[in-house]
């Protein structure tokens, strides 16, 4: 994917920010309705899996010299590290809060 899909030129790495779309209005989804976090997690964690299948295969193929394009193993293999770093730091916060909660006291 170029970085111009993303929203952001060469020369800047920034975020892009989220837009009105994507900001959840009216009533929370029911747990059934396919919208619960849950449901937002396990896609996640699907998103990472795929990743990580991707970057897999890119090594294999650069590894086989079958690979047209280097650079694009390179990036989808730190795409795929990052995505793995940030789950792990989002299941350390979880831990974190969650045992902050088991801790307090009523």
């Amino acid at each position: 994917m170029p970085v111009e899909a993303l929203g952001t030129t060469a020369s800047e790495w920034t975020v892009p920010s989220l837009g009105a779309e994507s900001q959840v209005t009216g009533p929370a989804p029911s747990a059934g309705s396919g919208g619960s976090f849950g449901g937002m997690l396990g896609s996640q964690l699907e998103s990472l899996a795929t990743l990580q299948s991707d970057a897999a295969s890119a090594s294999r193929s650069l590894a086989d010299g079958t690979a047209t394009d280097p650079s694009q193993v390179v990036v989808a293999v730190e795409r795929a590290q990052l995505a793995m770093q940030l789950a792990s730091q989002l299941r350390t916060k979880s831990v974190d809060a969650i045992s902050e909660i088991f801790r307090t006291q009523v």
